[in-house]
């Protein structure tokens, strides 16, 4: 009798045990997850309380996050469908203070998974009839502007495909793509972009990552700090792009394991949200900015000493999806040799020269028959390059040396990754005046006239208006390029160019040293400059280009300005 007492207490233990392993867990987990939700309150009463951080995006983020974080971590707690509700409400207030439809946007996503995940919550009508209000706005919102927007797109279509179809009728090029139809052309304006692909370039002190869609989308970005707790050993910085799909053949995981990024991950976050996440090893200071035609969304990485820029601080202003910046004091003591040479120009050790376009993209067709500048170019670069390998000593790389397709922000990329000291970009001029001809160099910088707009949209493959839609970003990108030197290098180059030519060729005609927007100069870490050698346009220039003699002489002439940038600039020898 006492064993079988002692057998049946047994079992009651087990099973009392048993029951623990089940509960215990459970209720403990719903006390993190309250635990958690109550810690998002308290955040969010003090973002109520502060007019200061109300007016930064990165503030409301931050309370959103934790609010998010609950039905991540614990999604089977009562508290997720609450914190997946909690986050909602506040991106719609977020929508309505920063005026961003991409907010409203996410606050109707996650109002579906809640309402798919959790359909007998009570937060589950909630979101129901909370999402009737979202869908009205939009749907308001899309009729109010339907009419203007259908004569808008319309009129922009119509242009394109004439511009298509005269580019498809002149060029006589193998290479060149087909122009889009009708139909591609709409379809391109509506529904999910597709991100298409992601790239990078590194070296150990920067990384460039390049984000690719088929269709421009508003997009957001936030700095995470590292949370073992959670799994997350690394800093990771994620960027959301709006109303978009991941295409199939986009790896969820991209290896980097270089000394700043260990990977770049991507998936579709929400159903309508792909997310971009890269984990960081370390790092002093990023950008993040897109260039348009096709669309794509660019992200610089440089390390510490690397001669990046200040480092980042918390704070993200509504009105502008970059964060403000404080000052860092680089000194000699935390800077490479190699870094230490760049920004202070003390011996050019290495240059790349870049000549534009190649492949599928011809660059501007010439006066005469079969003349196109991508092949005029990368002859002037093999001179060039030759010729100052032989008079400086130095190493000189090209980002092309056969007839292939480069992006322009992939050209800046190599010269970044490769350590140039410094960058020269070498185009063909052109205009619909077939009389204008000329000789001039840019620089990086806001456009200073019309004809500098026309030749920086061309050379950017877009149009006038995203032109001016791009310098908007300038200010901050501008504060860590090489101004003063890439200004300089231009003044001695352009002079030594013009000088040269006028010793041997009549008709010569200085356009002087310019400022435009150039996308293969942004983000570009050394002295850069961007020759238009002469006008392939012109009867006379188009020639002379055609011919050896000439191009050697644009080359020695390029050369002579390098020269004497450099013996200006390197200390002289006691």
């Amino acid at each position: 009798m006492t064993k079988f007492k002692t057998s049946r207490l047994s079992i009651y233990i087990i099973i009392i045990i048993l029951s623990g392993i089940f509960v215990l867990p459970a209720n403990g987990s719903a006390d993190n997850a309250k635990k958690k939700y109550l810690m998002a309150d308290s955040f969010y009463k003090k973002l109520r309380n502060s007019s200061s951080k109300q007016k930064k995006a990165a503030e409301w983020l931050r309370c959103i996050g934790r609010y998010e974080a609950i039905y991540r971590v614990y999604p089977g707690s009562p508290w997720a469908p609450a914190g997946m509700y909690k986050a909602a409400q506040l991106y719609l207030t977020l929508s309505g203070l920063s005026g961003k439809r991409a907010y409203k946007n996410r606050a109707a996503d996650l109002l579906i998974r809640l309402r798919n995940k959790y359909p007998k919550s009570a937060y589950a009508r909630r979101a129901k009839t909370l999402l009737k209000t979202i869908n009205a706005s939009l749907k308001f919102n899309a009729n109010k502007t339907k009419h203007i927007k259908s004569k808008k797109r319309l009129t922009k279509n119509n242009i394109l495909i004439k511009e298509l179809k005269q580019k498809k009728q002149d060029s006589r090029n193998k290479g060149v793509e087909p122009a889009k139809t009708k139909a591609q052309i709409k379809e391109s304006h509506s529904g999910d972009a597709i991100i298409s692909d992601l790239r990078f370039w590194s070296n150990p002190e920067y990384t460039r990552i390049v984000v690719n869609a088929d269709a421009e989308r508003d997009y957001s970005h936030r700095l995470l700090k590292k949370d073992p707790d959670i799994d997350k050993p690394f800093q990771r910085l994620y960027i959301d792009i709006e109303q978009s799909k991941l295409g199939k053949g986009v790896a969820e995981h991209t290896p980097i394991n270089d000394d700043l990024l260990k990977q770049a991950r991507a998936g579709q976050y929400l159903p309508h949200t792909v997310r971009v996440v890269v984990d960081i090893k370390s790092f002093e200071n990023y950008k993040i900015f897109s260039l348009k035609d096709p669309f794509r969304i660019v992200i610089d990485v440089w390390g510490k000493g690397s001669n990046g820029g200040p480092a980042k601080v918390s704070g993200q202003n509504i009105a502008n999806s970059g964060k403000p910046e404080k000052t860092s004091r680089i000194t000699t003591d935390n800077l490479k040799s190699s870094d230490i040479t760049r920004q202070l120009a003390l011996g050019v050790r290495k240059i790349v020269i870049d000549p534009g376009h190649g492949g599928p993209d011809p660059g501007a067709p010439g006066y005469y028959k079969n003349l196109w500048e991508k092949d005029i170019v990368l002859k002037l670069a093999k001179k060039l390059a030759a010729t100052l390998r032989n008079r400086l000593k130095c190493t000189v790389l090209l980002t092309r040396s056969t007839d292939k397709k480069l992006t322009l922000e992939e050209r800046t990329a190599i010269a970044n990754t490769k350590r140039a000291d410094l960058f020269i970009s070498l185009h063909c001029n052109a205009a619909k005046n077939k009389k204008l001809k000329g000789i001039e160099t840019y620089i990086l910088n806001l456009a200073t006239d019309d004809q500098a707009i026309a030749v920086a949209a061309r050379e950017n493959a877009t149009s006038k208006k995203n032109i001016s839609d791009l310098e908007y970003i300038l200010s901050d990108l501008m504060k860590n390029a090489k101004i003063e030197e890439s200004t300089r290098l231009a003044n001695v180059v352009q002079n030594s160019l013009v000088k040269g030519m006028k010793k041997k060729y009549s008709g010569i005609n200085n356009l002087g040293v310019k400022q435009a927007p150039f996308y293969v100069l942004l983000g570009a870490r050394m002295p850069s400059i961007l020759i238009e050698t002469s006008f392939i346009s012109n009867k006379t220039e188009g020639k002379r280009l055609m011919s050896d003699s000439y191009q050697t002489a644009i080359s020695n002439a390029i050369a002579d300005g390098v020269e004497k940038y450099i013996n200006a600039t390197n200390p002289r020898q006691l």
